[in-house]
């Protein structure tokens, strides 16, 4: 029996000693449009096995030449992809389990049996046969989808107009598997993200360290399985609609861009839901592409949304991607250190980032325990008793209060009103046990 066998008329094959049974089985099966053959005798069943093309094996547990146990052992040896149930008229529970451990058999019958029951057990039996090839024909198809897959990583072209083409061809067909092997999709997405790489000006594994914090900060902020995923594949999908862009516009620093080159760039995150908008499974992913540079104020593109009205994964989205594109020289000419990026985003939260979304990354890149450093606190989280680990420094080098003092209501207050001044959030650090 071979994965290509659509024969719909199925043949089985029935082995008992009694020539009562066998008449009764052979009956049974025929008025259910089944083709059955029969043999008084393990060793008879298993020579029609060799001649015949069979679907299905039913014997009875106690034959005197040979035991039902043995005779499905060795069905299972010569052919695997045959159903194999057992017939017993006897509580043995100890040959039953033989015939499980070695024969594998997908059920046992006892006798006398309801014909209704059989017929119900070949047929769920049958089925199950059925989802099993289809699964098989499944995996040869994910194995040669994935070797294409190997092939295209290996010969891609020089030029950016065949390279281009080569991944719309090979997306447009990852897609279209996907919708039949959802257990390569992931895979699929992680491919195409380390070929966009491969024209990018970021190190390797830049898309994996985004999507890497965006997964962290949706646990942070519970969101659901389906929003959790469609923002990971974004994160790993964020430069596609850079796909078309020069190596020049691809290596200028978001902020030196101008004129032309930066028209084009404000249109990349439009471009990226164009290209997903075709592919149900990726809408969700497209439109928090569309959205990745909304700012929380309003003062984003391409829509200019604001707050809530942005999508939930497109505020965690942004905030990553500026995160590690700072450290990159992706936004301004100078590559940042972690602590710098870190300071630049939480200084705009409410103004380009959800002072929600910044809460979560906190949490995540600030870790849990303070390691004797304290906990970085916003001025607008502080209370009444918590206590200085660190000195309050101002951006200009003025010690404001020292490590150590308790804060109360009137020195939280100064605080406050130095940052509104100062137009600049403080490095505040707590102590973590108040």
């Amino acid at each position: 029996m071979t994965l290509a066998d659509t024969d719909t008329t199925r043949t089985v094959l029935c082995i008992d000693d009694e020539p009562n049974i066998l008449a009764a089985l052979r009956r049974l099966f025929r008025a259910d449009g089944y083709r059955v053959l029969v043999a008084e005798s393990g060793p008879a069943g298993l020579a029609l096995l060799e001649q015949e093309t069979v679907d299905m094996v039913i014997s009875d547990m106690r034959m005197p030449e040979m035991t039902g146990a043995k005779v499905l052992e060795q069905v299972c040896k010569l052919r695997p992809d045959v159903i194999r149930i057992l017939l017993t008229g006897y509580a043995d529970i100890q040959s039953i389990q033989a015939a499980i451990n070695t024969g594998e058999i997908y059920r046992y019958i006892a006798k006398p049996w309801d014909d209704n029951d059989m017929l119900l057990t070949v047929r769920q039996a049958f089925e199950r046969r059925e989802l099993v090839l289809q699964t098989r024909r499944l995996e040869e198809l994910t194995r040669r989808q994935n070797a294409e897959l190997k092939v295209l990583n290996q010969s891609l072209e020089a030029k950016v107009e065949e390279r281009t083409r080569e991944l719309r061809i090979q997306h447009d067909a990852a897609i279209a598997a996907n919708e039949k092997l959802k257990q390569n999709y992931l895979t699929t997405i992680k491919v195409f993200s380390n070929i966009m790489e491969m024209r990018s000006r970021n190190a390797p594994g830049h898309a994996r360290k985004i999507a890497e914090l965006v997964r962290q900060m949706a646990q942070q902020l519970k969101l659901d399985p389906a929003e959790s995923r469609a923002v990971f594949v974004a994160a790993l999908l964020h430069d596609i609609g850079k796909i078309g862009f020069s190596d020049e516009l691809l290596a200028t620093p978001f902020t030196q861009l101008q004129g032309d080159a930066l028209a084009q760039y404000r249109k990349h995150t439009i471009r990226a839901e164009q290209l997903l908008m075709a592919l149900s499974e990726l809408r969700e992913t497209g439109a928090i592409l569309r959205s990745q540079m909304e700012r929380f104020d309003g003062t984003g593109f391409p829509d200019g949304l604001r707050g809530l009205a942005i999508p939930m994964g497109a505020r965690i989205l942004a905030l990553a991607v500026d995160y590690y594109n700072l450290q990159d020289g992706a936004i301004v000419q100078r590559h940042l250190r972690p602590d710098e990026a870190r300071s630049l985003v939480i200084d705009a939260s409410g103004k380009r980032y959800d002072p929600h979304v910044v809460q979560a990354f906190r949490a995540i890149v600030d870790g849990p325990e303070d390691s004797g450093q304290g906990l970085a606190t916003l001025s607008g989280e502080l209370v009444p008793g918590m206590v200085l680990a660190r000195d309050l420094i101002s951006k200009d080098g003025l010690m404001l209060l020292s490590a150590d003092h308790v804060l109360d209501e009137r020195m939280i207050a100064q605080v406050r009103d130095f940052e509104n001044k100062s137009g600049g959030r403080l490095p505040i650090w707590i102590r973590k046990d108040k």
